[in-house]
């Protein structure tokens, strides 16, 4: 079976190099086209383009979707099925070519979380399990005939950074067993439910990330983790449109303002009941109360350094009663 792989970053890769090695016949990959990024502003390769370079697969790189050279590129590969991971949305005239259809990995269990942001959106809600689905795709985003899905259990403490990797190595798995099962004809489809009560996951926005404090301890905790890069307490998912981390503002004793990424808290119990109270040794813990809750800091990143754990902050700056949280 002749496969065109859809994808751009990563995650995508990570979903490619599986199917690669498990032996399918990837004729072309369609990709983003080369961004310039870093200081010098040289032109960078999607991850994906990297890997299929690497393994001699043809690349298509358009701007235009429904461009008609395109279009008649994509159908000179005789492709049997379209696969389709972290892209944007495919216009019908392009996810229709294929005999077999085209498919789609979405890391949610649809059809909860339908939309750009599901990894993200399912922390911040605080929800107890996610998944990862394959479906057909159509008309409407993330709305096509589910094939098949696997939950995902959820923590408390669960960032993004940790789903994104969870997601990303069993949608691998998922979607090696989905293609198996359409290669031999032996899927069976699910209707989506299309009940208008059901989970959005719509992008994230520069106005999220701003942490509202009037909101409860839980909630500015599951906001932070569900935006958080890091793995572990060493380690960080360098890819900031999926954790590009909540923020706020701390001001000192000057009233000089400076802006801070949280990206790993915890929840304790307090005593205290002076509403963003800052509670400190300035050595080794900073906790700010939030009603009957405190929200402690264990992983932050100021303004123009790099990241690092709260007594690595509290070397550098002591704090005092005059601090505002804001």
């Amino acid at each position: 079976m002749r496969i065109i792989f859809f994808g751009t970053p990563g995650f995508a890769a990570n979903n490619l190099q599986f199917l690669i090695e498990s032996g399918y016949d990837i004729v072309a990959v369609v990709t983003a086209t080369d961004s310039r990024k870093g200081r010098g502003k040289q032109l960078k390769a999607t991850a994906v383009k990297k890997l299929a370079l690497e393994n001699n697969i043809s690349v298509l790189q358009p701007e235009n979707l429904k461009d008609a050279t395109f279009i008649r590129e994509l159908k000179s590969y005789t492709a049997d099925l379209y696969v389709v991971v972290a892209f944007r949305m495919l216009p019908e005239i392009v996810w229709k070519i294929p005999e077999k259809g085209s498919i789609n990995l979405h890391t949610s269990l649809l059809p909860n979380y339908r939309g750009a942001a599901p990894i993200n959106r399912v922390l911040i809600n605080g929800e107890n399990k996610t998944g990862i689905t394959t479906f057909f795709i159509d008309q409407q985003i993330d709305s096509g005939a589910i094939i098949m899905q696997e939950e995902v259990e959820l923590s408390k403490q669960t960032t993004a950074a940790q789903l994104h990797n969870i997601l990303m190595e069993k949608g691998s798995v998922l979607l090696h067993n989905t293609v198996h099962a359409i290669e031999r004809n032996l899927l069976s489809q699910k209707v989506q439910n299309h009940d208008t009560t059901m989970q959005e996951a719509p992008k994230l926005t520069k106005e999220l990330l701003k942490i509202d404090w009037t909101q409860s301890a839980d909630d500015i905790h599951n906001l932070v983790r569900g935006l958080s890069p890091y793995l572990d307490a060493n380690s960080l998912l360098k890819d900031v449109a999926i954790c590009p981390s909540a923020w706020f503002t701390l001001q000192d004793e000057n009233r000089k303002d400076k802006r801070i990424k949280l990206q790993l808290t915890k929840i304790e119990s307090t005593t205290k009941t002076n509403r963003l109270a800052i509670d400190t040794d300035n050595k080794s813990y900073f906790t700010i109360t939030l009603g009957d809750k405190a929200l402690s800091i264990l992983n932050l990143q100021a303004e123009g350094k790099n990241p690092m754990s709260i007594a690595q902050f509290l070397q550098g700056n002591k704090l005092n009663e005059n601090f505002k949280i804001l």
